[in-house]
């Protein structure tokens, strides 16, 4: 299990190196469907893993070829900080039936967005 997590991370991390993406869009996804679990506990495992490592080396390699906007990072991080919260309190209401679908809807449709985008 302890190999499945790391791996899990380490493609999480190249895909968001490379895209921006990681946690709904892989780590939810893995560990829902190889790790086995519960839709509310991988989304938590996930935000808790993305706290503070996730994006540090890989924004200051995107900080030193100049392509880092400080102040969208500052404005994107508050909306984070307070969304997440709000997201969290949503998700408690929420079955994980309900939790599921809603989760595949919004991958749904972000992937015609970026099929047809």
């Amino acid at each position: 299990m302890n190999l499945l997590l790391l791996g899990i991370g380490l493609v999480a991390g190249v895909l968001s190196g490379l895209f921006g993406i990681g946690g709904g869009v892989v780590i939810v996804p893995a560990l829902l469907f190889l790790a086995g679990m519960a839709p509310a506990t991988a989304t938590g495992t996930s935000l808790a893993a993305l706290l503070l490592p996730v994006g540090a080396l890989g924004a200051w390699e995107y900080y030193r070829q100049g392509q880092l906007d400080l102040r969208a990072v500052l404005l994107l991080a508050l909306g984070l900080f307070l969304g997440a919260w709000l997201g969290a309190r949503f998700a408690q209401e929420l079955s994980a039936v309900q939790l599921r679908r809603a989760f595949a809807l919004f991958l749904a449709l972000v992937a015609v967005r970026v099929w047809y985008g």
